[in-house]
């Protein structure tokens, strides 16, 4: 295996001021903080999340990783990304033994043609996989591996995002950013400096569990809960990979406006959060929010 050091990033990553007068009108300034252009295989959040995992797997001479995800996981490709630039064999542990002999979709797809091997598990086992017997069977079955969460959420990854949270530390009075299974927000509220605070907008519908899952990350990765933050779980667009009508219009419009695309699952709906808490008057006048951009589309 080859160092993480070996891996080309961008850090720190961008921070463009975004004008749009949709939230001008009401005092506010945007600045998207681009981590999505880290690295083009493991963009924002995933690079940030995984790094320091990487070495503590390489520290302890491991060849192999195994990690978990749903069908169309970002974490997986990203794991299976890192293994092909590293060096090392991955093995991607999915949700929903019906997926088995199925074409793969794209997202599986990339993660299979960077050399990872995909083992479908039923959704009641999955629901268990933290469970010591059931990561003892699979790690018996697929061969000995360093055990990364899914999402790449534990306490290495909170603590790789507190970067994120540092590099804005005087450059904004809110950081936004989408939630999938908290560890970004865990590491980013950590890292951010006093007077700030950070919102994470879960993409999940009923989203509101992931508190708890921040307040434990942070607890592990620092000992208790760091920085000012909240969740706003109203712009999950009815679940994980799921749309509306109305956050479709706000995507389009958006790329129209300002010749971006915004990644779906998880951008789109925060940037929606962001715009329609500033149309509810939730910003004070002269507020900067930093909305960190976690992929790309």
């Amino acid at each position: 295996m080859e160092s993480p050091d070996a891996l080309q990033v961008t850090l720190p990553s961008p921070l463009v001021v975004l004008d749009d007068e949709r939230l001008l009108r009401h005092g506010v300034r945007l600045l998207l903080k681009r981590d999505d252009l880290i690295h083009p295989d493991l963009p924002g959040n995933k690079y940030r999340k995984l790094h320091l995992n990487l070495r503590a797997a390489a520290e302890a001479g491991h060849g192999a990783l195994l990690t978990f995800g749903g069908a169309y996981s970002n974490h997986l490709r990203a794991t299976a990304a890192a293994g092909r630039l590293l060096g090392l064999r991955t093995v991607g542990v999915v949700r929903g033994d019906e997926l088995a002999g199925r074409p793969l979709n794209p997202s599986l797809a990339r993660a299979a043609a960077d050399g990872m091997r995909l083992h479908f598990l039923d959704r009641p086992t999955y629901r268990r996989k933290t469970d010591p017997e059931v990561l003892a069977a699979l790690l018996d079955r697929l061969g000995p591996a360093y055990v990364i969460p899914e999402g790449g959420s534990n306490a290495l990854a909170a603590r790789g995002c507190a970067a994120l949270g540092r590099e804005l530390r005087g450059s904004a009075d809110i950081a936004a950013v989408a939630c999938g299974t908290g560890g970004t927000l865990a590491g980013l509220a950590a890292g951010l400096g006093p007077g700030q605070r950070a919102i994470g907008f879960p993409v999940l519908r009923g989203g509101a569990f992931l508190a708890e899952d921040v307040l434990r990350l942070q607890r592990e990765a620092f000992g208790g809960r760091r920085g000012d933050w909240r969740l706003d779980d109203r712009f999950h667009g009815g679940g994980y990979a799921r749309s509306t009508p109305e956050l479709d219009a706000f995507g389009a419009d958006f790329a129209a406006r300002h010749g971006l695309a915004l990644e779906p699952v998880y951008v789109a709906k925060m940037l929606h959060g962001v715009f329609t808490l500033a149309a509810e008057g939730a910003f004070a006048p002269g507020t900067k929010i930093a909305a960190v951009v976690t992929g790309a589309r």
